[in-house]
């Protein structure tokens, strides 16, 4: 298939574009940073044109559905929104240390998919439960939800970085403030979505098994993971928490979702097994 070739020169592009960021992060250079900047906004736009194709392909092999029905599509998509959010954020705080500590998250993703045999790249019939626009709704806001957690989470890795090289960084890293603040605006951005993906799960689990909530695995540390972050914002808003600890509730926030995207797929059984 056309889409799977594009996506393994992405996954090389995005390889590319994280070995530059590291480069902008060690020399400063203004070239190689515009030069990371490039790479990765043309590795997004390969990558979101292998989308289309792999959809155009679904119809034509009859099945014609948006591909986000498997482990592998929806990988592909994480990986695009993550790359996605990331350049809008890089383009707002004009910050572009940020991509030496975000890009190798969708790159690892992408590798994932396409340099291994773990996951299938056939494009397959939908099954039943999955015979729904509610697919789009749930699946899309989920993702957009983790994928705004997996910027965060690169932010507070860079953050705690800045804070034990606080006196040897000079102007190396970004501003403590400034990641406070990209941390929590990335987190306001995913969270909302992460609730609105729940309550479209819930409204599809309705419809395809006839109950909104069954403590299936899946549900279980969706809600976990919902959990987490409104502990970040609770304790933001009531509390203060700011720098250090914001950073560390975000990381773990982000290990929750590796669990609830991977982790209960591969270890636990339930209805969302299919995925």
């Amino acid at each position: 298939m056309v889409s799977s070739r594009i996506l393994s020169v992405v996954t090389f592009v995005y390889l590319l574009s994280t070995f530059l960021y590291i480069c902008y992060l060690a020399f400063r250079s203004k070239v190689i940073g515009n030069l990371a900047t490039m790479v990765t906004l043309s590795g997004l736009i390969g990558q979101i044109a292998a989308f289309i194709l792999r959809w155009k392909e679904s119809y034509a092999l009859g099945y014609g559905h948006i591909p986000l029905s498997n482990q592998f599509e929806s990988m592909v998509f994480f990986a695009l929104v993550i790359i996605f959010i990331y350049l809008v954020i890089e383009y707002k705080v004009k910050i572009k240390t940020l991509g030496a500590f975000v890009t190798p998250v969708a790159s690892i993703l992408l590798a994932l998919t396409t340099l291994t045999d773990s996951f299938s790249n056939e494009i397959q019939p939908l099954v039943p439960a999955l015979q729904s626009n509610w697919l789009t709704y749930h699946v899309i806001t989920c993702f957009i939800g983790y994928a705004a957690f997996a910027v965060s989470f690169g932010v507070s890795i860079i953050y705690l970085i800045a804070t034990v090289a606080l006196k040897e960084r000079q102007g190396i890293l970004p501003d403590e403030g400034v990641l406070d603040d990209v941390n929590y605006k990335a987190i306001a951005i995913g969270f909302p979505m992460l609730t609105i993906g729940i309550i479209t799960g819930a409204a599809w689990a309705n419809y395809a098994w006839g109950s909104y909530w069954s403590w299936d695995p899946k549900e279980t540390w969706s809600l976990i993971t919902w959990f987490f972050y409104a502990a970040f914002l609770h304790a933001r808003y009531t509390h203060g928490w700011r720098g250090k600890k914001a950073a560390i509730l975000s990381i773990v926030g982000f290990v929750a979702v590796i669990f609830t995207y991977f982790g209960v797929n591969y270890l636990l059984t339930g209805l969302h097994s299919y995925a």
